[in-house]
């Protein structure tokens, strides 16, 4: 179930935050594989995830933790437990570089984890 969404645009490149609460991991596929139905021109899709002692994050394709880790970071000092966070990435054209990126991503997170 959604529970939040955040978005910001950095150079033309829009951010969108997705918080979700999930009872457990069979609860991810679907959502992930709707989204990217939903926003195909998107180019990445880092998200992250926490279930008890289950935790999964991937920073899809963009510069080595850039992404996921900024996510999963974020769930965890929130203290969500069964959340999926996903931030949607639409390229505007210029590239950030890896420490906006890192920026943009934990601004993301962060903004759609207080909303």
């Amino acid at each position: 179930m959604l529970i939040s969404e955040y978005e910001i645009t950095i150079k033309k490149s829009k951010f969108i935050g997705l918080l979700y609460d999930i009872k457990d991991v069979s609860e991810v596929k679907p959502i992930l594989e709707n989204l990217k139905k939903e926003h195909s021109k998107a180019r990445h899709m880092p998200y992250a995830y926490v279930i008890g002692n289950t935790a999964k994050k991937t920073d899809d394709k963009e510069p080595h933790n850039t992404a996921g880790i900024q996510i999963y970071n974020q769930l965890v000092m929130n203290n969500l437990d069964h959340h999926l966070l996903v931030v949607i990435r639409y390229y505007g054209g210029t590239k950030l570089g890896a420490g906006n990126l890192l920026r943009t991503y934990l601004n993301c997170a962060k903004g759609c984890i207080s909303k």
